[in-house]
């Protein structure tokens, strides 16, 4: 069935209201994603760069010496109440996985699931938002596919253009590069807490106008410097994206927690414990790998929390780092240098450092 079908005439629906899980939340847990696809067999292909198999951002095929092709799918149930936000959302949501590889997204096609009672001018709202976040990228919608079902879902499968030399991924970290995020942490904790009201409208507002950036000028800034890996922190947490980075890479993480930038409600909800599932599900997937020191529990927490629309992580050679984190200031949302990698010496992978000193050092 296409948008702007019979749709029943229910007014003042609450979107989240439909949805067991809000936004990348509802992401299947990465070590129960590995476990699906283990011994799943699949063509082999020289030009086939980037697959599944190293847990990348968006798949890489090779048409030309010049030329290669970008493509990922991502969709997920309504983050926020308004359909044109949470189109908004779940587009730059999308369109993040192609920036992330170094790509420039170029047409898309649209994913949606509506409950039949949901009200036309709800639909037309979501798929606007959509639209209009594709329009800013640069990106064509040309199509796409929708169906009934009881829980609201939207998404973008995504088509990008890369040069196949200079595609970034999250396997490449070196030993010596910094790391840099570009956005605050504490989404997925927001979010969670607005379903049961708990958080007020100025918090939401911030979160709504992360969740809505485009990571294009991260990835403009990224890719006139010498980044060696790179990934968008989205709904596996920056603890679950930065170990699928060490892992891919045979290398280990160091995170300065006082560096990275959480936003402080998020902050205060995880002391309270009002906390998402998928913090959770992250938690049981890389907590063996994690060594957390003298962390405190609540800011590990929001280290696992799942976010939507988050930020690139870039891993980028120390000799153009202080280069990369200029341009960035003021670029993107927030700039911070979070951590170092390491070599690999065994065991655990990701090392937290102290936060007792705790400060805020992004811009």
């Amino acid at each position: 069935m296409e948008p702007g079908g019979n749709y029943g005439e229910e007014k003042d629906i609450k979107l989240t209201k439909l949805a067991r899980c809000a936004g990348c939340g509802a992401k299947v847990g990465a070590g129960v994603l590995e476990k699906l696809l283990t011994g799943i067999s699949v063509l082999r292909d020289p030009d086939l760069l980037v697959g599944f198999d190293t847990s990348d951002d968006a798949s890489v095929y090779r048409i030309s010496e010049e030329l290669a092709l970008v493509q990922t799918v991502d969709f997920f149930p309504p983050i926020h109440d308004d359909p044109y936000i949470f189109g908004q959302i779940a587009a730059a949501n999308a369109l993040s996985d192609i920036y992330a590889m170094g790509g420039e997204p170029r047409l898309a096609l649209n994913i949606m699931a509506v409950p039949e009672k949901m009200p036309q001018d709800a639909v037309h709202e979501i798929l606007r938002g959509g639209y209009e976040k594709a329009y800013e990228a640069g990106v064509i919608i040309s199509g796409g596919h929708s169906i009934l079902d009881d829980e609201p879902i939207y998404g973008l499968a995504v088509t990008g253009f890369a040069d196949p030399r200079r595609v970034i991924r999250n396997s490449t970290a070196r030993e010596g590069d910094i790391l840099i995020l570009t956005k605050p942490l504490g989404t997925g904790i927001l979010t969670t807490a607005a379903k049961a009201d708990l958080t007020g409208p100025e918090t939401m507002k911030r979160a709504v106008g992360l969740m809505t950036v485009l990571n294009k000028a991260a990835r403009d800034i990224m890719v006139r410097h010498k980044v060696n890996a790179c990934t968008d922190v989205t709904g596996f947490s920056l603890l679950g994206h930065c170990l699928e980075m060490a892992q891919g890479s045979g290398t280990e993480l160091h995170i300065d927690t006082a560096a990275v930038d959480i936003i402080p409600e998020a902050l205060e909800l995880a002391r309270l414990g009002i906390l998402p599932e998928g913090m959770y599900r992250n938690r049981d997937f890389a907590e063996a790998f994690v060594d957390p020191g003298d962390v405190s529990l609540c800011i590990q927490d929001v280290l696992y929390d799942p976010q939507t629309s988050g930020g690139l992580l870039m891993a980028v050679d120390p000799a153009d780092a202080d280069a990369l984190f200029s341009e960035l200031k003021g670029a993107v949302p927030s700039a911070q240098r979070i951590g170092r990698v390491e070599r690999y010496r065994g065991g655990k992978r990701l090392f937290l450092a102290s936060a007792d000193l705790r400060s805020k050092t992004s811009d």
